[in-house]
């Protein structure tokens, strides 16, 4: 993909969402940070849920560890892998308070070296809360660099690492917002929704091509294309038998 076709790429991406924010829900910096400690493995939903009734009662580091760790686990236990993510909210409040002031540092190195903390979540609270022009990726990124042939890599790491160097800049602040909105809602990992994709065009994924993915949206007495599909041949087998003894 050349340069060209970069930026009209992210052009119409922003076209759709002049404005992109996280799904995330927080209100400040260490809010943020959790959430995002918290989303590892777990879907957003699932984090806003457990954090709209675990904020009201503690939002700082200070009003965390007053809490404990056993009513923080039993606040954030609907999402995966609560144990070890409450254990390491812990101690990250007692770093963020006995290093940093209690204050949400705006520095690589000492956010990844709180605990839960890697350079994904870091990317994440330097690009939202701090605007650095970063790229997290996520599985949603990575399917869409790799589909799209944006920035085609085996990692996580080498993808962020591509990205950042082939976005444009003047897109580069809002590209990981972007990237990963189109994959959760458009991009999708089982049936990426082709037909309506804005940036179809320049993607070189072939297995689903605008046109048969509309063919299996249009529904025909109620049932998708693809679903009448699977039904026949699902169906034929009995169908043959049936004719079979009606010859005999």
């Amino acid at each position: 993909m050349n340069l060209a076709q970069r930026t009209e790429l992210y052009r119409r991406l922003a076209a759709v969402n002049p404005n992109p924010r996280s799904d995330l829900e927080y209100s400040n910096d260490f809010e943020l940070l959790v959430a995002v400690v918290l989303s590892a493995q777990a879907t957003d939903v699932s984090v806003n849920k457990a954090t709209a009734k675990l904020w009201p009662v503690a939002n700082t580091p200070q009003a965390i560890l007053d809490l404990g760790e056993a009513r923080l686990r039993d606040a954030i236990k609907t999402i995966g892998l609560y144990q070890t993510k409450a254990r390491n909210v812990i101690k990250l409040c007692e770093q963020l308070l006995a290093l940093h002031g209690g204050v949400v540092p705006n520095d690589r190195a000492a956010l990844e070296a709180l605990p839960g903390v890697g350079s994904k979540t870091a990317s994440v609270v330097l690009n939202v809360a701090f605007g650095v022009p970063t790229i997290a990726v996520d599985t949603h990124i990575f399917r869409v660099a790799n589909r799209t042939g944006l920035a085609p890599e085996k990692t996580a790491d080498k993808v962020a690492a591509r990205l950042e160097k082939v976005t444009p800049k003047e897109y580069l602040l809002n590209a990981h917002h972007w990237l990963i909105l189109h994959g959760r809602y458009l991009c999708k990992a089982r049936t990426p929704e082709c037909w309506r994709c804005s940036i179809v065009e320049f993607c070189k994924y072939k297995p689903k091509t605008p046109a048969a993915a509309d063919e299996a949206a249009r529904p025909l007495n109620g049932k998708p294309v693809v679903k009448r599909r699977k039904a026949a041949k699902k169906a034929a087998p009995r169908t043959a038998a049936r004719n079979k003894a009606k010859a005999l």
